[in-house]
């Protein structure tokens, strides 16, 4: 118990001396839900008048669906489709003088393998050799896939397929660029030791997927599951008063329910039938099965993988080194001597100019923006997972200013954060659409405070399964009185000004006239997040309202109500940019990455620290929050509050929770 209080202080809730403000979005939307420690709360629901009144169920206007209607036209915008292109005699004899050339970390034997291991999560940043961190990139995945395709030196890939700890966005990129690498007319094996739905996804494009025998089979299917501490509150006398705006902003549901509330469920099932159906229609179009198959294996409960090769699932059932020889012998190689490989961190190394992969006229910038968002960077900042407003508008600027570049894409994979931050790094991409083309890339998920960053972009591009929207807010206020009670604490309160003590004071709920002001304040932010959605989007209001409400979509059910104007990956988003910048498609252009500033000695030496000592996930959180905003929170993955500087009594009471529930 002490445990779960700890959490709840330093992992979820901000404090403040006004107000403590929150807006949520439930992580289980990668389907990896960890609903940790939501409160028992009681909730004031708001009309549209911004009039309150207290239940414990959210009186929300029915939703018409019949109003949202909306035309995806798939052919408006260039695809951007992948194309091999055969190299004259003269661009192969140049790239062999370049590799002749080329440093001596460069080099490796002709007719080599790539080996490359994908596993456990995959970050969206591109600078990660640099910050010792233990994800993998995937622009580096994504950049090598590439390189190997024109590398004249690989033959083909050896891919190995671990535990994956990844949203279905990043999965839909890699997916693509191993499609991509096949039209070289190259080889790629995989080989998948834990045999489940995600690695299987990525696995079932390769030409040829392999498995040991006492692999893990789990094509058990999909699940989302949601955990309500409304009752386990209760027995510590935590109360809490919640408002929210849109009825999908599920916060106050989980912390506030038992059960799973009517939106909460309908949101959740529409996002599992996209990726399941999402699913079974890749693997089927991959395997040249029926999706009827595919669903009555599934529901088998298969998990001997002689079901797996029977089926048709795999190629076969080999060990690693039963593959290499396999791979040794394809090659024409003797026994006796060792399969030629070139491992992923050295062909990191390969620079794209070597292969004839850059150096062309036309630039294009390309800027990621990946974590959750600050406004300003924290002592205890960790760079590779956060979006510092302060640094990212500095590179807006660089680049506005820069005439090197025809157009940027700005590559968003965050799921919001401070408000406040959000909102300055809207108008900076606004300002930059104004000079030049800006087209809005969304990796795994780009909601709320993301997505009101892609809002701003003259075009938006989200994968199928991208998790967008949210916009919604919930806002809320502890009451510890009760607990207070129980354990003989005893807070007093002096205070000038008649709303002084609406956070602060948390021994007790909001009078009548509090709680009128709270729910005006959430009910502003909400219409200000919803009316600037409406204006960006070219939307009626009153058709944003209908899409708004708090709500998760998957990137193709935004699609089709007009929140995102394409599907596709970062390749999609190119092609629009050089349309926008009157750049012909079968033109090439240089993509530059724009360096993430955490790569001074500095970051790089934090980042050092927090591998070489094992800090325990909640500390790192709670150092992320200590740097945090002091400004109100719109953000989809967490409970947050609005926090003023030197508010520090506010956390009292929750560490004196902390130290009681301890010693218990």
């Amino acid at each position: 118990m002490s445990k779960l209080l700890l959490l709840l202080h330093t992992r979820r809730f901000y404090s403040s001396s006004t107000v403590r403000r929150f807006n949520y979005f439930s992580p289980d939307l990668q389907f990896n839900f960890h609903p940790r420690f939501p409160l028992n709360f009681r909730i004031f629901s708001t009309d549209g008048n911004g009039e309150t009144k207290a239940n414990t169920e959210e009186a929300a206007p029915p939703r018409d669906d019949s109003k949202v209607v909306y035309e995806y036209d798939d052919e408006k915008y260039p695809k951007g489709d992948f194309i091999y292109k055969q190299r004259s005699a003269w661009e192969r004899f140049m790239v062999k003088t370049k590799l002749f050339f080329a440093f001596p970390w460069q080099r490796f034997e002709n007719g080599s393998l790539l080996k490359i291991k994908i596993r456990g999560e995959i970050s969206d940043q591109a600078q990660l050799k640099r910050s010792f961190s233990r994800a993998m990139s995937l622009p580096q995945i994504c950049d090598n896939l590439v390189k190997a395709a024109y590398d004249p030196r690989v033959v083909g890939i050896y891919l190995h397929i671990e535990t994956l700890n990844c949203g279905w966005g990043k999965l839909d990129e890699i997916r693509r660029h191993i499609l991509d690498f096949k039209k070289s007319g190259k080889f790629i094996v995989g080989y998948v030791p834990t045999c489940r739905v995600k690695e299987y996804y990525i696995g079932c494009v390769c030409d040829e997927l392999y498995v040991p025998p006492s692999a893990y089979v789990g094509l058990n299917g999909l699940l989302v599951q949601a955990s309500f501490l409304g009752g386990v509150l209760e027995k510590v006398g935590i109360e809490a008063q919640v408002e929210r705006f849109g009825k999908y902003k599920s916060a106050g549901d989980r912390l506030t329910r038992k059960s799973m509330s009517d939106e909460n469920r309908e949101m959740l099932t529409a996002l599992l039938d996209n990726i399941y159906s999402n699913w079974l229609d890749k693997v089927s179009l991959a395997k040249g099965k029926n999706k009827e198959d595919i669903e009555n294996f599934i529901n088998e409960g298969v998990y001997k993988v002689e079901r797996l090769k029977e089926d048709g699932w795999i190629t076969d059932i080999k060990y690693d080194d039963e593959v290499i020889s396999m791979l040794r012998t394809r090659l024409g190689l003797p026994n006796t001597k060792l399969l030629p490989t070139v491992g992923y961190r050295k062909y990191s190394s390969v620079r794209r100019w070597t292969l004839g992969l850059s150096g062309y006229q036309h630039r294009i910038a390309i800027i990621r923006a990946s974590g959750s968002i600050s406004r300003t960077k924290g002592q205890f900042q960790l760079p590779s997972s956060r979006i510092v407003a302060e640094q990212f508008i500095e590179k807006i600027r660089r680049v506005r200013e820069s005439k090197k570049y025809k157009a940027v894409v700005i590559r968003i994979d965050s799921p919001g954060g401070d408000a406040l931050a959000s909102d300055l790094m809207w108008r900076e991409i606004k300002c930059l659409a104004d000079s030049k083309p800006v087209i809005a890339s969304m990796a795994d998920v780009a909601a709320s405070g993301g997505y009101c960053m892609a809002m701003a972009a003259d075009a938006i591009v989200a994968e199928s399964l991208t998790l967008t929207g949210s916009i919604g807010v919930v806002s809320g206020k502890f009451n510890l009185g009760k607990l207070y009670e129980f354990i003989g604490f005893n807070k007093e309160i002096i205070s000038r000004g008649r709303y002084a003590e609406l956070a602060a004071a948390d021994q007790r709920p909001f009078r009548i006239d509090e709680a009128e002001l709270f729910a005006k304040r959430a009910q502003h932010m909400y219409t200000q997040f919803r009316d600037k959605a409406a204006i960006s989007r070219s939307m009626e209001v009153d058709r944003m309202e209908q899409v708004a409400q708090g709500r998760v979509w998957t990137g193709h059910d935004a699609a089709s109500l007009g929140l995102v104007d394409a599907i596709g990956g970062i390749s999609r988003a190119v092609a629009i940019a050089k349309e926008k910048a009157n750049i012909p498609q079968d033109e090439q252009v240089t993509l530059v990455e724009l360096p993430d500033t955490s790569s001074s000695p500095l970051g790089i030496l934090s980042n050092l620290a927090n591998t070489v000592v094992e800090v325990d996930d909640t500390f790192k959180e709670l150092l992320h929050e200590m740097a945090s905003s002091d400004e109100i929170q719109a953000r989809m993955d967490g409970i947050l509050f609005e926090k003023l500087e030197g508010a520090s009594y506010a956390n009292s009471g929750l560490t004196l929770m902390k130290e009681y529930l301890r010693s218990l």
